[in-house]
């Protein structure tokens, strides 16, 4: 017999495995979480993510889904009855769905080099980084949430960016999202962690600083 139930194999200080936990309490689904050691991954996870063995997974009815975008969708699909996370408009739909892309392919790549770039590259990083959140964030213009006037499927896509990125320019030394460069997103930042199905499953900031503090020093003595 298939197993039941909705489960979601995560780790707690991944900003990508996070999105699944945002959607399902939107959807008020009920669901077992369970954190992954990276470095000693479980049979669980390898039977169920067997190509890319990554987190994060949801199993649903014994199902697996994986890559988190696309099991944002899923949760929406799924659960129709619940919290509309997708625009019901097709063509609004299409916007999300390439904003979220740029997002990922573009943005997040962007962001990644500001962890651990130092001196005149730091600069050059955090430009860049400044100039695709830019693009990203006239997605944003008029509008309360990247969803409009409530949180929708684009705000889950990007909605790491509101708690891991400040994280990332503490532990740095760089100023990435300012009043001056970004004053859209920076709101956004604050709106969007007031939500409360977000401050009820972001992890302990002091535990998320010290892990990205100690990655860091590793990264940068390796």
């Amino acid at each position: 017999m298939a197993e039941k139930g909705v489960k979601v194999f995560g780790m707690w200080a991944s900003p990508m495995a996070i999105r699944l936990e945002w959607a399902l309490r939107l959807k008020s689904v009920v669901y077992e979480y369970v954190d992954e050691d990276l470095g000693n991954k479980s049979d669980a996870l390898l039977r169920y993510n067997p190509v890319t063995k990554k987190v994060p997974v949801l199993v649903h009815d014994g199902k697996p889904v994986v890559e988190s975008a696309i099991i944002v969708e899923y949760i929406d699909e799924a659960w129709k009855d619940g919290y509309p996370i997708m625009p019901a408009d097709p063509y609004e739909r299409a916007q999300a769905r390439f904003w979220a892309n740029f997002a990922d392919e573009k943005c997040n790549a962007a962001v990644y080099p500001v962890f651990t770039a130092t001196g005149e590259a730091q600069g050059k990083v955090v430009h860049e980084a400044q100039q695709c959140l830019k693009t990203l964030e006239k997605a944003l213009e008029g509008k309360k949430f990247f969803g409009g006037d409530a949180v929708g499927y684009l705000d889950l896509v990007v909605g790491w960016y509101a708690y891991w990125l400040p994280i990332i320019e503490e532990v740095s030394g760089a100023s990435v999202v300012t009043d001056e460069e970004l004053p859209l997103m920076k709101a956004w930042f604050d709106r969007f962690l007031a939500v409360d199905v977000v401050k009820e499953t972001l992890p302990p900031r002091d535990k998320l600083l010290a892990l990205n503090t100690a990655r860091r020093e590793q990264l940068l003595t390796a």
